[in-house]
This record gives C-alpha cells, structure tokens and sequence, in this order.
C-alpha cells in the first residue's frame, strides 16, 4: 500500500522516436558535461613534461612540416599568401574537426562501462568532446592571429575582411559535422570493430581530400567535384579567405557544403537513438 502512494522526483522512459534528441535531459545534465570537459581537457595533457604547450606545439610543428615538404620541396601553390600562415590556417582547423571525429568514433566502446552502470543522456559524452576540442580549438585559433598579426607588421600581403564574421558558423558547423561523422561511426562500431581501425586512416585520407595543404583552385576535372562534395572544403576556404584574402570559392560551395553536414548530422543521431537502446547487448 506504501509503495502505490509514493511519488516518484523523475521517471525515466525509453526512446522510441527516431530522431528524438532528449534537449531538456541534456541541459538537466549540463553540469555532468561541464565535468567531463574538465576531465578530458587536463587528461590532454596531464602527466607530459611540456604540458599545455602541447596545444601549441602540435599545429606548429605540423605547418613547419607542411611548409618544408609542400611548400619548399613541392613548391605547391597557396595563391600568393605566406606559406606559414596558409598552411597553419588549414591545419588548426582540421585538427579541430579531425579531434571531433576521432573522439566521438570511439564513444560506445570507449564508454562501455559507465553506459552500462548508471543512466544519463548517451549524448553527453560525444557533445562533451565536442566542447572539449573547441577549447583546443581556441587555444590554436590564438597561436593563428598572433602570427597572422606578426606577418602584418612585417608587410605581409593579407587581407582580413568582413567575413571574419562567419568564423562562428564555420566552426559550429565543423563541430556538428565532426559529431554526426563520429557518432555515426560509434554506432556502426558497436558490430564492426573493423571501422575503430579504419577511422584514422580513412580522417588522414580525408585530409588529403581537403585543401590544407593547396588551394582549391589547383583542382580540375573529376578532383574539383571531390572538393565541392567535402564538406570541410568550403569551411577551409572560407575561413582562409575571411582571415588572409586572395580568392573566394563560389557561394554555393558552401550551400553543398552546409546541407551535406545537416544530413551526416541528421544520420548520426538517427543511428544514435536507435543504438544506444541495445548496444550493451552486442558491445
């Protein structure tokens, strides 16, 4: 008799929906995703010997790298912008995408243990490292304008412009994309344990893909339908031209570029929401 009087502080109910992202339950566990921002961004580099410096070092290193083989050995092109800084812009934002979509690969795997433990919104996890990487994210997008600044005082051709405004769009949409890629990934990998292995590979494939290293205008042909239909294409191209000038890709390209993302995005919840409801049946 007790028992049918007492009143419960919260029922939780399954998902049946196919597109049902629980946004109330995400923000009543915001203070969780604040947690394990915090874990993920100290656990980067806690227990290295150079510590933060690491957020700095990684895209240094790579546009030394970049600018010595593309630029000095294979003299590619970057349309007449310093090879320092073009590459650098390329680099720091496809770490943060290629960061996104590596992480949230591995969600349900790596997660196991807890999912199957104690219940809270599946989604905090890969959003979590979605924030996570955009701290990163702001740390390298720092390193950027302090050389892009550096190479103005120094007489350098760049054009900043008012696209410069855009740069918020252009990295929610990195962020949404490397999310759905990434879940969409996860969930797949809960049967296939092949595609865990195949992620980065097929992420450094997929820079090759990407403008990083040469400007989209060295593309012709079939290779030139290759970059229009990457969705990273236009949001590199975009954020070099609003920072260093030189030449503006079609709009359009960005039109592709924004509804492939909301596609991929769309799919990965979809495959999320349907899997996260057995996966400890198969994981």
């Amino acid at each position: 008799m007790h028992l049918e009087q007492e009143q419960w502080t919260s029922i939780i109910k399954p998902s049946n929906g196919w597109f049902d992202i629980d946004f109330k339950g995400l923000w009543h566990y915001r203070d969780l995703i604040a947690m394990m921002v915090k874990r993920d961004f100290v656990a980067f580099y806690k227990q290295t010997i150079l510590g933060p410096l690491w957020f700095l070092l990684q895209p240094l290193l790579t546009t030394i790298v970049f600018t010595i083989v593309f630029g000095q050995i294979a003299k590619l092109p970057t349309n007449g912008l310093p090879q320092v800084l073009f590459y650098l812009s390329g680099t720091v934002m496809w770490n943060y995408f290629a960061a996104c979509l590596n992480t949230t690969s591995n969600t349900f795997v790596a997660n196991a243990g807890i999912f199957g433990k104690v219940y809270f919104p599946r989604l905090v996890i890969p959003i979590g490292v979605v924030i996570t990487n955009m701290l990163s994210f702001g740390i390298q997008f720092a390193l950027f304008l302090a050389l892009l600044i550096f190479f103005m005082l120094q007489g350098a051709a760049v054009a900043p412009n008012l696209w410069i405004l855009v740069t918020p769009l252009l990295v929610l949409q990195m962020g949404c994309l490397g999310l759905g890629c990434g879940i969409i990934v996860s969930s797949m990998t809960t049967k296939y344990r092949d595609l865990s292995l195949l992620v980065t590979f097929g992420a450094q494939l997929w820079m090759y893909a990407t403008p990083v290293v040469y400007p989209v205008s060295m593309a012709s042909g079939f290779m030139s339908w290759v970059l229009v239909l990457n969705p990273m294409t236009a949001i590199i191209e975009i954020f070099r031209y609003a920072f260093l000038g030189g030449q503006m890709i079609p709009l359009w390209y960005w039109l592709v570029s924004g509804a492939i993302t909301v596609i991929l995005f769309m799919v990965g919840i979809i495959l999320f929401s349907k899997v996260e409801k057995n996966f400890m049946d198969t994981v």
